[in-house]
C-alpha cells in the first residue's frame, strides 16, 4: 500500500467522524426562540369564596385570540362504561369566543379569560367563588399552537382555614411561571433530554471511532510487516 493511498484512507475515515460527530451535535441543540406554554410551579392556594386566577402564559409572548384555548381538570377521565360520555371543559375558547355548551355544568358562569390581554400570550383563567370542589389540578393547552410543548398545569388549593386572599395576582408575574404540564415534553426537561441523549451518543461514537482507527492501523502495520517479510523472502 502507498503511503499516499493510506493518508486517503485516514482521510475518508476521519471526515465520516466529522459528519457522526456534525449530527450528534444536532440531536441535542436545543431549539431557539419556540414558544411554550408556562404556568405556575406553586400552588394556588385560596379561602372559600375567593376569586383567584390560574396563571398560564406563552413565552416569548404570542398572540393567541385566534386559536383555542382549552382550560380542564385533567383528573378528570371519561366513563369507560359509556361510549358516548366525554371529560367537559372547565372553559373553551374557540373562535374569538368562549363555547359555555361544553364546559361543566359546576364551572358556568363562574369561569372567563382575559379577552385584551390573550394577544400578548396571556391566557390565565381566572374563576370566580371557589368552594373545595374546585380543588385540584388544572391544564390549560392549545391544540393547535406549533410548539412541543402545548400544555401547562397549575394547582388550586381551597383552603377552608385560609383567611387571607393577597398575593394571588402576584403569581402572575413571568418569572414564577415555570411549571409545564407532565404529560407534555417541558422545554427544561426536552433540553435537558437531548444533551444527555447526545453526550451518550458522542461517548459512543467517540469509542467506536478510536476503536476502528486503531484497529485500521493495526491491520494496515500487520499487512506492511507481511508485505516486508514477504520482500526479505524474495530476497
Amino acid at each position: 500500500m502507498s503511503l499516499n493511498n493510506f493518508y486517503f484512507k485516514d482521510s475518508n475515515f476521519f471526515s465520516l467522524w466529522t459528519f457522526l460527530l456534525c449530527s450528534a451535535l444536532s440531536v441535542w441543540t436545543p431549539v431557539q426562540g419556540e414558544v411554550v406554554v408556562i404556568g405556575s410551579n406553586l400552588p394556588i392556594i385560596a379561602a372559600l369564596g375567593d376569586d383567584v386566577i390560574l396563571p398560564c402564559h406563552l413565552e416569548p409572548m404570542f398572540d393567541v385570540q385566534g386559536l383555542t384555548v382549552e382550560w380542564s381538570k385533567p383528573d378528570l377521565k371519561p366513563d369507560p362504561s359509556d361510549r358516548l360520555s366525554r371529560v367537559e371543559y372547565v372553559h373553551l375558547y374557540r373562535d374569538r369566543q368562549e363555547v359555555p355548551d361544553m364546559k361543566m355544568a359546576s364551572y358556568f358562569r363562574r369561569t372567563e379569560l382575559f379577552m385584551d390581554d390573550m394577544k400578548h400570550g396571556n391566557i390565565s383563567l381566572k374563576i370566580l367563588n371557589v368552594s373545595e370542589e374546585d380543588n385540584g389540578r388544572y391544564r390549560c393547552f392549545i391544540p393547535k399552537l406549533r410548539s412541543r410543548v402545548k400544555a401547562a398545569v397549575v394547582e388550586l388549593v381551597v383552603d377552608p382555614n385560609f383567611s387571607e386572599t393577597s398575593t394571588i395576582e402576584m403569581l402572575l408575574l413571568p418569572r414564577n411561571l415555570q411549571t409545564h404540564d407532565p404529560q407534555d415534553v417541558t422545554q427544561r426537561n426536552v433540553g435537558r433530554s437531548r444533551v444527555f441523549v447526545g453526550m451518550t451518543f458522542m461517548a459512543l461514537i467517540s469509542v467506536a471511532a478510536f476503536a476502528a482507527y486503531f484497529s485500521h492501523r493495526l491491520v494496515q502495520k500487520q499487512k506492511k510487516h507481511r508485505e516486508d517479510e514477504g520482500t526479505q523472502n524474495q530476497l
